[in-house]
Formats: structure tokens, C-alpha cells, sequence
């Protein structure tokens, strides 16, 4: 039976998620704040395991508009939870309300739960629920009056991978360094090169891609404790997933920073993600960087000025790496900063501009 399913991403990436579920696929179209797909239960985890730029799947419900309390509580109540949760289900209700005549979040979950709870018990004969088994995280939505039902199949976010157990400071996401990847002019064949690349995620994100490796396949989803999944079934998807890809990718991906700890976070990182013998890592000074080979990609997340050093240091550098492609012919760079001065510091504008947000940051993706 196929359902609806809500891939979450941040805002400026929606399309990269609708592409990434189309190569897999599937008819994918990009909406605010997400990109909607159809499938079924088992599509929705391979797709998990696999999506590199998507922050959450969620099981799409329904959605009615609603004006008053009476209202949620009759919609919410429409839901047949009995399909979705267990009778010893876990329930948590997550919520959030923009310009609606609804705009008590704790009443919104609260009404949300009475009713999920009431319906379940009726039809399943009880007078109570025990609530000692898995979770199951359902989402009340209200925007502009018109609530959403959700049931989170990810549980962690999809950025959790299991290689970054250690962070330095202000890391990119790794969603949004797997987008940066796709969204920069670099490909498998060429080479990529990130002369900050601080503690190495988008270095390991490009690998990732590279190889072919689905992004989730070190990690678990909450749905795989969900009642109405066959085990079996997600253990032979993911074996599957697995077999896919390159177990020993040729590329050349490398990187370089000042910073001697990041560096050491950088290795463990690339340790952890199985790179060691694919991705190099070493302390150079970007101002006398020189990268020998054939032209590539650089790519990377330098200092912004806000919360890595001060303005000025981080402007400095921006010119230092308008000098650094300058002395390398032939390549392309790839920056993401907050800094709407970088051109002017780099020496020359971009070929191509994108707004993204890293984090709550505002930024430019710049490509010269």
C-alpha cells in the first residue's frame, strides 16, 4: 500500500532533495520546507538510507484547515492511529504554529494527544495505554490556519551518519555539506580539494558520494522499531543497499587547514567514516598553499567572521583565496560564507550565487 511521505530540508534545498529522491526513482516535487514522494512502507526506508540532503522523512497523515481547538481535536481524532501506533506505543507530540488563530503550541500537543489516545483505546477495546513500548514521534503542524499530522520515520536527524562523534568549533552540517557537493561544479572524476577543511565533513560527504554509499547505512531509524515494519524485510533492504556500492572508490579528495586540532578531529572523522585510505589531510597555510595534479574543485566552509575569529581576519582570507585560485589555472572554487562582502574581497565576482542557510546563518554559495 503506498502512502505519502514529507522529506524535510532547509530552506534553499528543497530541490536538492526532490533531485536526489527522483535519481532513486521516485516522483519527487520540492515544497516549502520539504520534497513530497509517494511509495510504501519499505520505500520510505530505502530512501532513508539512502537520502544525503534530506533532514527527516515523515509519514504525511492528513492536513485540515482548523480555527478552533474543537476542530483540532475532531481532525486529529479522523486519523486511524491504530494503523500506525502499537497498543503499547510510546506517544510524543512535537508541534509548532505560525499565523494561525491556533497559536498555543502546548494546547495544540496536548489536544493532539487526548485525541490519539481516545481513538486508540476505543478501538482497541482498552481503558488505558501503557506507553512502555517504542516511540512513535507524531508532529502537529499549523501554518496560516491548516494543520498537518505527521509520524517521524527518522527518529535522529538524517545528518547523523555515525562517523562525527567528535565536533570542533561551528561545523557544517553534514545535509548541508552533502548539498554544497552536489550543488558545486565538481564531479567523482575530478579532483576536490578544501583548503579549510577544518574537522573534514565536506571532504568525508563528497567521499560519500563518490562512492556511492548510501549516507545512512552506519546508523538505525526509529521506524525500524515501528510495528507495522517487517524486519526481515529492512534487513534484506539495507544487505542490499549495502552490496551496492564501491567498497574500494578511486578519487582523489584531499584537504588542508592551519589549525593542527581541527585536523586531528578531521582524521578521527575520516577514520570513523572507513576513508582513511582514500582521503589525505594535512596542516598548510592557505596564503603558500600549492595543490600539484590536474585542475579540480575547491570547495569550502571558511571562517565567517561571526563566530570563528573577527571580520577582518576572515575578510583577509577571503583575499587569500581569490590568490590561491589565481595560482591554480584551470580550477574552480566552491564557498559557502554569511559574508556578503566576499566578492569584493576575493577580487572578482561569481560565476554563480545561491542563498542557503547554514544553520540560522543567512549565506551566499558563491562559484568562480
Amino acid at each position: 500500500m503506498n502512502h505519502t511521505f514529507l522529506a524535510t530540508a532547509a530552506f534553499g534545498l528543497e530541490g536538492v532533495v526532490a533531485n536526489e529522491l527522483r535519481r532513486m526513482g521516485f516522483e519527487a516535487k520540492a515544497e516549502q520546507g520539504c520534497a513530497r514522494f509517494v511509495g510504501d512502507m519499505t520505500d520510505a526506508f530505502r530512501a532513508q538510507l539512502n537520502l544525503r540532503t534530506a533532514d527527516r522523512v515523515l509519514l504525511f497523515l492528513d492536513e485540515r484547515e482548523v480555527f478552533t481547538f474543537e476542530e483540532l481535536f475532531t481532525f486529529a481524532s479522523s486519523i486511524p492511529w491504530e494503523n500506525y501506533i502499537s497498543r503499547d506505543g510510546m506517544i510524543h507530540v512535537t508541534g509548532k504554529c505560525v499565523r494561525s488563530q491556533l497559536m498555543s503550541v502546548r494546547d495544540c500537543q496536548s489536544i493532539t494527544k487526548k485525541a490519539i489516545v481516545n481513538r486508540l483505546m476505543k478501538k482497541l477495546h482498552v481503558d488505558r495505554l501503557p506507553e512502555k513500548g517504542a516511540r512513535y514521534p507524531v508532529d502537529v503542524s499549523i501554518y496560516k490556519d491548516k494543520a498537518r499530522l505527521t509520524l517521524d520515520m527518522s527518529g535522529d536527524a538524517l545528518n547523523k551518519r555515525g562517523y562525527r562523534t567528535w565536533n570542533g568549533e561551528a561545523p557544517i552540517r553534514e545535509t548541508l555539506a552533502a548539498a554544497l557537493v552536489d550543488l558545486s561544479p565538481w564531479r567523482s572524476r575530478m579532483p576536490l580539494y578544501d583548503p579549510c577543511c577544518g574537522t573534514g565533513t565536506l571532504l568525508i560527504e563528497a567521499a560519500i558520494k563518490a562512492c556511492g554509499r548510501p549516507a545512512g547505512l552506519s546508523r538505525s531509524f526509529i521506524c525500524e522499531d515501528f510495528f507495522f515494519m517487517d524486519k526481515k524485510e529492512l534487513a534484506a533492504i539495507r544487505e542490499a543497499e549495502r552490496d551496492k556500492h564501491d567498497a574500494a572508490p578511486s578519487f582523489t579528495i584531499s584537504g588542508s587547514d592551519i589549525d593542527p586540532s581541527a585536523l586531528e578531529l578531521a582524521r578521527r572523522h575520516i577514520r570513523q567514516a572507513g576513508f582513511q585510505k582514500q582521503i589525505s589531510v594535512t596542516q598548510q597555510d592557505l596564503r603558500s598553499l600549492n595543490v600539484p595534479g590536474e585542475p579540480g574543485v575547491f570547495l569550502c566552509n571558511p571562517p565567517y567572521g561571526e563566530r570563528l575569529g573577527d571580520r577582518k581576519a576572515a575578510q583577509a582570507l577571503y583575499k587569500e583565496m581569490g590568490l590561491l585560485l589565481k595560482r591554480h589555472p584551470g580550477w574552480r572554487m566552491a564557498v559557502i560564507t554569511s559574508d556578503f562582502a566576499f566578492e569584493r574581497c576575493f577580487g572578482r565576482r561569481a560565476t554563480q550565487k545561491r542563498r542557503l542557510y547554514n544553520g540560522r546563518l543567512e549565506c551566499e554559495f558563491y562559484i568562480f
